[in-house]
């Protein structure tokens, strides 16, 4: 069965002046999945979404959107994508049912389009109160209504739950999930890697200008095995810890003296839980807690980039 692809760039590469930011960047991302782009600072992914949505044209390479050239066809790409940034652009002084009936006017979208969405993002009820009196949820949410009215093929979005609640940023998960369902192509970038992980159903990690890594969420978690961590019952034992872990694992353990833990990857498939415990017990060192278990895509992400901070 042939792979048909709602994003696909093969080598883009993009200077302002002395910075390199895209080297021959590529990528695949197939019609009707949810890929989340991932990145340090300075990685290239803004640059990345900018060329592809036809803000910005690459000094060289191609990219494809949704069958259009992103250079020879921008209208044609724009035709047919809608792009969700990080801060909702909606008129706070219009009612929600307003601010998507004016969309829908200037996209020429039928009106009935702007009730449909409404009911469909559970703002019905609130649809003749203004947006300013919005919880930051409900902002979000009809904000991404207003980039539906005319369904796109690709949807690009940029921070959609920043500063929500968690139930907020649960239902705008649910509203990902239910469009690419539909066949919608979503592009996502996030900074709460824990998104990427419930979304994604493959991870593009941008680093220096390329797609360095690439993956569903299970396939870049097993490449850096297992992670033990332990619980020390006194902060004056993390280091007898630390060098347990390091022994048993091979690898740099991570210490956290406010939290009283250290942790460690590990990628032999033989250590377990129990031995763990016995090493850490032969060693003389009290434990609250000991565990052994996936990593999460937090720590996916800070060994493959061997980045301090968690950025996108």
């Amino acid at each position: 069965m042939t792979t048909t692809y709602a994003v696909l760039s093969e080598g883009l590469h993009k200077r302002y002046g002395e910075v390199h930011a895209l080297r021959g960047l590529d990528l695949a991302v197939p019609e009707g999945t949810v890929c989340g782009v991932l990145g340090p600072n300075g990685a290239g992914k803004t640059t990345a979404v900018r060329v592809l949505t036809t803000l910005t044209a690459p000094d060289s390479g191609s990219a494809r959107v949704a069958g259009c050239d992103v250079v020879r066809d921008p209208a044609g790409v724009r035709r047919r994508i809608a792009v969700t940034g990080q801060y909702a652009s909606v008129d706070g002084e219009l009612s929600g049912a307003e601010n998507l009936r004016l969309f829908a006017k200037l996209l020429r979208a039928p009106r009935a389009r702007a009730g449909e969405l409404l009911e469909q993002f559970g703002l019905a009820e609130a649809a003749d109160r203004p947006a300013r009196t919005y919880s930051g949820g409900m902002r979000r949410r009809l904000d991404l209504a207003a980039s539906l009215l005319v369904p796109p093929k690709v949807l690009f979005l940029d921070e959609p739950t920043t500063g929500l609640d968690p139930h907020s940023r649960s239902g705008i998960w649910d509203a990902v999930r239910g469009l690419a369902s539909q066949g919608t192509t979503v592009l996502l970038t996030t900074q709460y890697l824990e998104e990427a992980d419930q979304l994604a159903d493959d991870i593009v990690l941008i680093d220096e200008g390329r797609a360095a890594h690439r993956g569903s969420p299970a396939e870049l978690k097993a490449m850096i095995g297992s992670y033990a961590q332990v619980v020390v019952a006194d902060p004056a034992h993390l280091e007898s810890a630390a060098a347990v872990l390091d022994q048993l694992t091979g690898s740099a353990p991570a210490l956290d003296a406010e939290r009283r833990t250290v942790g460690a990857v590990t990628t032999d498939p033989t250590l377990t839980l129990p031995r763990v415990v016995r090493e850490i017990d032969a060693a003389g060192v009290p434990v609250v807690d000991a565990s052994l278990r996936p990593p999460t895509l937090d720590e996916v992400f800070l060994r493959l980039t061997d980045r301090k901070e968690l950025a996108v």
